[in-house]
Protein backbone atom coordinates (compact mmCIF):
# COMPACT_ATOMS: atom_id res chain seq x y z
CA UNK A 1 0.00 0.00 0.00
CA UNK A 2 2.70 2.52 1.24
CA UNK A 3 4.30 2.21 -2.55
CA UNK A 4 1.14 2.60 -4.44
CA UNK A 5 0.36 6.06 -2.11
CA UNK A 6 4.33 7.18 -3.22
CA UNK A 7 3.33 6.47 -6.99
CA UNK A 8 -0.44 7.96 -6.38
CA UNK A 9 0.68 10.54 -4.87
CA UNK A 10 2.65 12.87 -7.64
CA UNK A 11 0.09 11.87 -10.28
CA UNK A 12 -2.50 13.71 -7.79
CA UNK A 13 0.09 16.46 -7.37
CA UNK A 14 0.46 17.15 -11.20
CA UNK A 15 -3.43 17.17 -11.97
CA UNK A 16 -4.23 19.72 -8.90
CA UNK A 17 -1.20 21.86 -10.24
CA UNK A 18 -3.09 21.69 -13.90
CA UNK A 19 -6.53 22.27 -12.92
CA UNK A 20 -5.36 25.48 -11.00
CA UNK A 21 -3.44 26.65 -13.54
CA UNK A 22 -6.18 26.49 -15.96
CA UNK A 23 -9.30 27.40 -13.57
CA UNK A 24 -11.22 24.47 -15.27
CA UNK A 25 -12.13 27.12 -18.38
CA UNK A 26 -10.48 25.16 -21.32
CA UNK A 27 -7.66 28.17 -21.20
CA UNK A 28 -10.17 31.01 -21.36
CA UNK A 29 -9.26 34.26 -20.04
CA UNK A 30 -10.86 35.61 -17.05
CA UNK A 31 -14.44 36.94 -17.41
CA UNK A 32 -14.09 40.99 -16.57
CA UNK A 33 -17.48 43.11 -16.95
CA UNK A 34 -17.74 45.91 -18.88
CA UNK A 35 -17.05 49.20 -17.73
CA UNK A 36 -20.74 50.45 -17.91
CA UNK A 37 -19.38 54.44 -18.36
CA UNK A 38 -17.84 53.01 -21.67
CA UNK A 39 -21.19 50.97 -22.54
CA UNK A 40 -23.06 53.63 -21.96
CA UNK A 41 -20.72 55.59 -24.78
CA UNK A 42 -21.04 53.14 -27.14
CA UNK A 43 -25.10 53.67 -26.82
CA UNK A 44 -24.37 57.32 -26.98
CA UNK A 45 -22.47 57.23 -30.58
CA UNK A 46 -24.81 54.71 -31.79
CA UNK A 47 -28.38 56.00 -30.88
CA UNK A 48 -26.71 59.54 -31.40
CA UNK A 49 -25.85 59.28 -34.86
CA UNK A 50 -22.69 59.79 -34.85
CA UNK A 51 -21.54 57.20 -36.98
CA UNK A 52 -23.37 58.33 -39.92
CA UNK A 53 -20.90 60.53 -40.51
CA UNK A 54 -18.26 59.52 -38.79
CA UNK A 55 -18.19 55.70 -39.92
CA UNK A 56 -17.30 55.34 -43.96
CA UNK A 57 -19.88 52.17 -44.94
CA UNK A 58 -22.15 52.64 -41.94
CA UNK A 59 -25.34 53.62 -43.98
CA UNK A 60 -24.93 50.79 -46.41
CA UNK A 61 -23.72 48.16 -43.82
CA UNK A 62 -27.51 48.91 -42.11
CA UNK A 63 -25.47 49.55 -38.72
CA UNK A 64 -23.91 46.67 -38.84
CA UNK A 65 -19.87 47.28 -39.17
CA UNK A 66 -17.96 46.33 -36.10
CA UNK A 67 -17.06 48.20 -33.45
CA UNK A 68 -12.97 48.23 -34.77
CA UNK A 69 -14.32 50.31 -37.73
CA UNK A 70 -16.19 53.03 -36.01
CA UNK A 71 -15.18 57.14 -35.72
CA UNK A 72 -13.04 56.69 -38.45
CA UNK A 73 -13.91 60.04 -40.25
CA UNK A 74 -14.90 60.15 -43.87
CA UNK A 75 -13.51 61.55 -46.97
CA UNK A 76 -16.77 62.77 -48.33
CA UNK A 77 -17.60 66.07 -47.57
CA UNK A 78 -20.84 68.20 -46.86
CA UNK A 79 -20.70 71.22 -49.30
CA UNK A 80 -22.99 74.53 -48.16
CA UNK A 81 -22.66 78.23 -48.28
CA UNK A 82 -19.71 77.35 -45.61
CA UNK A 83 -17.47 75.47 -48.16
CA UNK A 84 -17.03 71.95 -47.98
CA UNK A 85 -16.44 70.27 -44.28
CA UNK A 86 -15.27 66.81 -43.86
CA UNK A 87 -16.33 64.22 -40.54
CA UNK A 88 -12.92 64.10 -38.87
CA UNK A 89 -11.36 60.87 -37.49
CA UNK A 90 -12.42 61.23 -34.00
CA UNK A 91 -10.80 58.35 -33.23
CA UNK A 92 -7.32 59.75 -34.08
CA UNK A 93 -8.51 63.46 -32.51
CA UNK A 94 -9.59 61.65 -29.00
CA UNK A 95 -6.17 60.62 -28.72
CA UNK A 96 -4.40 63.58 -28.76
CA UNK A 97 -7.29 65.46 -26.69
CA UNK A 98 -7.96 65.14 -23.24
CA UNK A 99 -11.17 64.47 -21.63
CA UNK A 100 -11.34 68.47 -20.19
CA UNK A 101 -10.69 69.41 -23.46
CA UNK A 102 -13.24 67.51 -25.12
CA UNK A 103 -16.10 68.17 -22.16
CA UNK A 104 -14.76 71.83 -22.79
CA UNK A 105 -15.58 71.84 -26.33
CA UNK A 106 -18.76 70.35 -26.19
CA UNK A 107 -19.65 73.33 -24.08
CA UNK A 108 -18.37 76.38 -26.05
CA UNK A 109 -17.72 75.24 -29.82
CA UNK A 110 -19.95 76.48 -32.53
CA UNK A 111 -19.43 74.83 -35.84
CA UNK A 112 -20.65 74.45 -39.46
CA UNK A 113 -23.50 72.19 -40.75
CA UNK A 114 -23.60 69.34 -40.55
CA UNK A 115 -22.46 68.74 -36.67
CA UNK A 116 -25.09 69.37 -34.70
CA UNK A 117 -22.62 70.76 -31.30
CA UNK A 118 -25.83 72.53 -30.23
CA UNK A 119 -27.56 69.51 -29.50
CA UNK A 120 -24.78 68.01 -27.88
CA UNK A 121 -24.73 70.50 -24.84
CA UNK A 122 -27.82 68.91 -23.68
CA UNK A 123 -26.16 65.84 -22.71
CA UNK A 124 -25.48 65.42 -19.47
CA UNK A 125 -21.53 65.70 -18.65
CA UNK A 126 -21.47 61.65 -17.42
CA UNK A 127 -23.34 61.44 -20.99
CA UNK A 128 -20.61 63.41 -22.52
CA UNK A 129 -17.61 61.55 -20.73
CA UNK A 130 -18.95 58.35 -21.85
CA UNK A 131 -18.79 59.66 -25.58
CA UNK A 132 -15.12 60.35 -25.08
CA UNK A 133 -14.26 56.99 -22.94
CA UNK A 134 -15.84 54.93 -25.30
CA UNK A 135 -14.31 56.39 -28.68
CA UNK A 136 -10.86 56.71 -26.66
CA UNK A 137 -11.32 52.95 -26.00
CA UNK A 138 -11.57 52.15 -29.56
CA UNK A 139 -7.82 53.36 -29.93
CA UNK A 140 -6.26 54.78 -33.27
CA UNK A 141 -7.02 53.56 -36.58
CA UNK A 142 -7.79 55.28 -40.03
CA UNK A 143 -6.36 58.26 -41.32
CA UNK A 144 -7.37 61.81 -40.95
CA UNK A 145 -9.91 63.12 -43.39
CA UNK A 146 -9.16 65.81 -46.01
CA UNK A 147 -8.47 69.23 -45.03
CA UNK A 148 -11.83 71.67 -45.28
CA UNK A 149 -12.45 73.76 -48.34
CA UNK A 150 -13.13 77.15 -48.34
CA UNK A 151 -16.27 78.53 -49.83
CA UNK A 152 -16.37 79.04 -53.22
CA UNK A 153 -13.67 76.48 -54.31
CA UNK A 154 -14.75 72.90 -55.76
CA UNK A 155 -13.41 70.52 -53.49
CA UNK A 156 -11.47 67.31 -55.12
CA UNK A 157 -13.40 64.53 -53.40
CA UNK A 158 -17.15 63.66 -53.79
CA UNK A 159 -19.25 65.62 -51.87
CA UNK A 160 -23.09 65.99 -50.32
CA UNK A 161 -24.94 69.63 -51.45
CA UNK A 162 -26.45 70.91 -48.07
CA UNK A 163 -28.14 73.94 -49.42
CA UNK A 164 -31.56 74.90 -48.31
CA UNK A 165 -33.82 75.41 -50.93
CA UNK A 166 -37.03 77.97 -51.08
CA UNK A 167 -40.23 76.01 -51.93
CA UNK A 168 -41.53 76.60 -55.78
CA UNK A 169 -44.25 79.41 -55.73
CA UNK A 170 -47.55 78.19 -55.32
CA UNK A 171 -49.98 78.64 -58.46
CA UNK A 172 -53.60 79.18 -57.44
Amino acid sequence: MQVLGKVLAPATLVVIVLVASIGGRSGAAPATSPDPMIERGRYLVAFGGCNDCHTPGWRDSGGTLADSRWMTGGKIGYRGPWGTVYPPNVRLLFAEMTESAWLFSTQTRGGRPPMIWHDIRFLSMDDRRAIFRFIRSLGRAGSPAPDDVPPGIEPATPFYWVLPQSPAPRRP
